[in-house]
């Protein structure tokens, strides 16, 4: 199961360098916005991880929710503090979300299976 987690990660490197090769001063600056915004600030790391894990999942960004899906576990955070910010999200987002919560227990799942 943890194949899901490699093949995202392989892909989604693939293809930043690929795009960031061009060197589109654009892009590169969105990318650069992208990791400064979820640096350490007036809100800790693991608040803005699962804010951006909620609106990932509003959006049904499945790559979004991935990344942060990630992102939070990389840093700690419990399965339960995901759930509950995924919980938040379906209620904001309504049942067309939960395919997209589904995927997201799966991907969590994965992550457990690599340890």
């Amino acid at each position: 199961m943890s194949d899901i987690v490699n093949e995202f990660n392989a892909y989604r490197s693939k293809m930043n360098d690929k795009i960031l090769a061009d060197n589109n001063k654009v892009i590169k600056r969105i990318f650069n916005l992208d990791t400064n915004a979820y640096a350490e600030g007036a809100l800790d790391v693991k608040t803005k991880e699962l804010l951006g894990l909620v609106a990932s999942t509003v959006l049904r960004c499945d790559d979004c929710i991935k990344y942060h899906m990630e992102t939070s576990y990389k840093i700690g955070l419990k399965k339960e503090e995901v759930v509950e910010a995924l919980s938040i999200a379906t209620l904001v987002g309504g049942t067309i979300v939960i395919p997209h919560l589904r995927r997201a227990y799966e991907f969590w799942d994965a992550l457990e299976a690599k340890k």
